[in-house]
């Protein structure tokens, strides 16, 4: 199974993180635009690092009435852009509503649901309400996702397995909580390596810090593709 790298742009501005972008130009061939650049910069911000030749991946995490997230991912697919999250706790007729714009509107657009975020416990899920186990609660929301007609998900490096077991083969993963093995966890605890979860069956590995603050982010980004790569 084919495994790939999707660099996280954690910053205010794309002229924060341009000099590191031109450095990994083929290099690395995703990056990821969270609500801090996307919030900052907005549509702009995402046309000008596509520009610079790299697949965006724009991580909003839409979550609202069924109407709004359809029009939204309407709104979003006149951006260069090959992936969009939304949260799949939202609902069923959410989902399908966000299905059905992706379909009308941006046909090869990857919807993904995220389902538990990496920095969410056992203990913060029963603070919510969720007496669930964390990777009980993923597959449950994987499975209306699928069921909704999502063909991808966000999830947790740890419920790879569960959900390569109780989804179709042809569902893409999405992993962010990936740590080197010499790197730190920061704020994310349910992590893994990038050899493990490509071993796990995740399609695309979600790194930010990592190489970012490595002295030598190329080398780094290097490093870990061939740790995917050279997997057993």
């Amino acid at each position: 199974m084919a495994c790939d790298l999707i660099l996280v742009l954690d910053a205010q501005s794309p002229r924060e993180v341009t000099p590191v972008l031109r450095q990994l130009q083929g290099t690395v061939q995703w990056v990821k635009i969270g609500l801090e650049l996307y919030t900052a910069g907005g549509p702009d911000a995402v046309r000008e690092i596509a520009g610079l030749g790299f697949q965006v991946f724009l991580d909003l995490k839409l979550h609202d009435i069924p109407n709004t997230v359809a029009k939204a991912v309407e709104s979003a697919s006149r951006l260069p852009i090959g992936m969009l999250t939304l949260h799949t706790s939202g609902g069923r007729e959410m989902m399908q509503w966000a299905v059905k714009a992706q379909q009308q509107h941006a046909p090869n657009l990857l919807l993904l649901g995220v389902t538990v975020l990496t920095s969410t416990s056992a203990a913060g899920l029963a603070e919510i309400g969720v007496p669930a186990a964390p990777a009980d609660q993923v597959v449950r929301l994987g499975r209306l996702a699928v069921e909704s007609g999502l063909k991808g998900l966000v999830c947790s490096p740890l419920e790879i397995a569960p959900l390569r077991a109780a989804l179709p083969a042809a569902v893409s993963l999405v992993t962010p909580g990936i740590r080197p093995r010499d790197a730190k966890a920061d704020d994310q605890t349910r992590v893994m390596t990038p050899a493990e979860a490509a071993r796990a069956g995740a399609n695309f590995l979600v790194v930010g810090r990592p190489i970012f603050k490595a002295p030598d982010p190329v080398q780094a980004a290097r490093a870990i593709l061939a740790e995917i790569r050279e997997r057993p």
